[in-house]
């Protein structure tokens, strides 16, 4: 490994480090949505990990096109950041769609009461929700076929975000000295990039299990809505 290979690996896990790091989108998401929808650590870590599989393998796959038919790093960069701009736009669309659905979840498993009259004269309250007491086999069968898709919502957003600083910063460099290294350099950032968001995914995951919401639990899923489309709006607005 030449001394500019060697660099360029420092450089490499060190940007792919803080670019997680410092977008609580690689994260967030996932912390959030497993809470709502008690995934358990396993299923968790699998989406997480596909999830990142995709979002530094897109990149890659572009890079290497790229690099093979000789585009300029500003025509790769433009198509990154056309493909970020997507990808946020996306996350906020389901963000605020798993927010409005969580809002109508907890509305509709509002809990009331009803007095109940006996013929002695003493009376009871019985407190319930028609939701949970009538609900539908059909109900619950949907509920289950969105707890099924929402992993995959996940994923394709997460292949569609590009690694931004990968092709620029990363593969170019590596490619004017050697494909070895351009290789070395690539699964270096991508090995950093997965192994950071899962690290921070495990230590949320915990985190958030300390957190009792109370009467707001019922609130859980427009909660993580709304953790994801703030996360969008600050990729739109914040730059993260």
């Amino acid at each position: 490994m030449t001394e500019e290979i060697q660099l360029l690996s420092i450089t490499a896990a060190s940007i792919a480090l803080f670019h997680t790091l410092f977008g609580p989108d690689h994260y967030l998401p996932f912390i959030v949505m497993s809470r709502a929808g008690k995934w358990s650590l396993t299923k968790t870590l699998w989406v997480t990990f596909a999830s990142g599989i995709g979002h530094v393998l897109s990149s890659v796959l572009l890079g290497f096109i790229g690099i093979a038919m000789g585009l300029g790093v500003n025509r790769l960069t433009g198509i990154e950041e056309e493909r970020g701009s997507l990808a946020a736009w996306l996350l906020i669309a389901f963000g605020f769609a798993y927010f409005v659905w969580g809002l109508r979840k907890a509305y509709r498993n509002k809990k009331h009461s009803h007095i109940h009259v006996h013929e002695d004269g003493t009376y009871h309250d019985h407190k319930h929700n028609h939701h949970n007491a009538h609900a539908h086999v059909h109900i619950e069968e949907k509920n289950e076929r969105k707890k099924n898709i929402t992993p995959w919502i996940l994923f394709t957003v997460f292949v569609l975000g590009p690694c931004e600083p990968l092709i620029p910063i990363l593969m170019y460099p590596a490619a004017e000295h050697n494909y070895w290294g351009l290789f070395i350099v690539t699964a270096i950032f991508g090995l950093i990039t997965i192994i950071t968001m899962i690290f921070v995914v495990i230590v949320g995951y915990y985190g958030v299990s300390f957190i009792h919401l109370g009467k707001l639990e019922r609130y859980s899923h427009a909660l993580a809505g709304a953790t994801i489309l703030i996360s969008g709006l600050a990729i739109i607005f914040l730059g993260l």
